[in-house]
């Protein structure tokens, strides 16, 4: 009887989880509360299959991305786009390392502050070889703080007067995920939230080099190079919905269904984290992700309202 009750709370969670009333940071939560009731069948090989559905999501994300749009935005402001990646990467990496924080997990929230949260971290977890417990943590900590940005940063751009390209802007290099740019940026304004979309779309471009460069960075010790082949399809679906606008309607339901598909994915991530590996990994990756997320946004802040 406890193994039909795990079977039915699990397909029921994951059910809801498909509906649009479910979001990431939602979906991660349920998973993790199944977790800790005991909830979730033994049988079930969760890494395999949350593996290949990240995967499948990031290719599907990719049509998505107007190419020609995020092009131009990135040329605009390619000199902040690359020193806030850049930056966040290798502060990031010598940050956890002085701490002592794992160094995939470290990797990880350093990989979703500096791209696109979720997104990122999704697209970097197979080239590090990353396991659950790591993609599970960073996921955790990123979505926190988005829950503190959506709502803080606008309060700090009508104090600031920020205008609503500089807001638009900011939100886009210093908020982790699209969806808590999109409605920070929407909440600001119109302009703001047109500014912010874009440069966000276009800074995800980026998942293709620090994927690439993350997989020669965690190549183990043969020194053989775990090249992450979906980064490939990614920029196929990039370039098919570029040079076949006449489908657009077939991207948009593809791109749709990938962000469903990424929310089925952090429930299943969900589903591998517990409250003793929370209490095992101890408050250093929340602490860390609040360090970098301070020092992008006080950086680009300044950045922008100096210059």
């Amino acid at each position: 009887m406890n193994r039909i009750n795990k079977q039915l709370s699990f397909w029921l969670a994951l059910a809801i989880c498909l509906t649009p009333l479910i979001n990431s940071p939602t979906a991660l939560v349920i998973g993790f509360l199944l977790a800790s009731l005991g909830l979730v069948p033994n049988e079930f090989n969760l890494a395999k299959v949350t593996k290949k559905l990240l995967a499948y999501s990031i290719v599907g994300l990719g049509f998505g991305i107007q190419f020609e749009q995020a092009l131009a935005v990135t040329a605009d402001g390619l000199g902040l786009i690359i020193a806030t990646i850049l930056g966040t990467l290798v502060i990031g990496w010598w940050v956890a390392k002085a701490i002592g924080l794992n160094r995939e997990t470290g990797y990880l929230i350093s990989s979703g502050t500096a791209i696109c949260g979720g997104s990122a971290i999704a697209a970097v977890s197979p080239a590090i070889k990353a396991n659950d417990e790591q993609i599970g943590l960073a996921l955790a900590t990123v979505f926190v703080l988005n829950s503190v940005a959506l709502f803080v940063f606008p309060v700090i751009g009508h104090a600031l007067n920020l205008d609503q390209h500089t807001f638009g802007t900011w939100a886009a290099i210093a908020i982790h995920d699209t969806s808590s740019v999109v409605g920070a940026a929407s909440a600001y304004g119109e302009q703001a939230l047109t500014t912010a979309t874009t440069l966000k779309l276009a800074r995800a471009l980026w998942i293709i080099p620090v994927a690439l460069f993350s997989a020669v960075l965690f190549r183990n010790e043969s020194k053989k190079i775990t090249v992450p082949y979906f980064i490939l399809f990614y920029c196929a679906a990039i370039a098919t919905s570029d040079f076949l606008p006449q489908f657009s309607a077939l991207y948009q339901g593809i791109f749709d269904l990938a962000k469903r598909a990424l929310v089925v994915c952090l429930f299943l991530i969900g589903c591998g984290i517990s409250v003793d590996k929370l209490k095992s990994a101890g408050p250093k990756p929340l602490m860390f992700g609040i360090t970098l997320w301070l020092l992008v946004s006080t950086t680009s802040l300044a950045w922008l309202t100096l210059a």
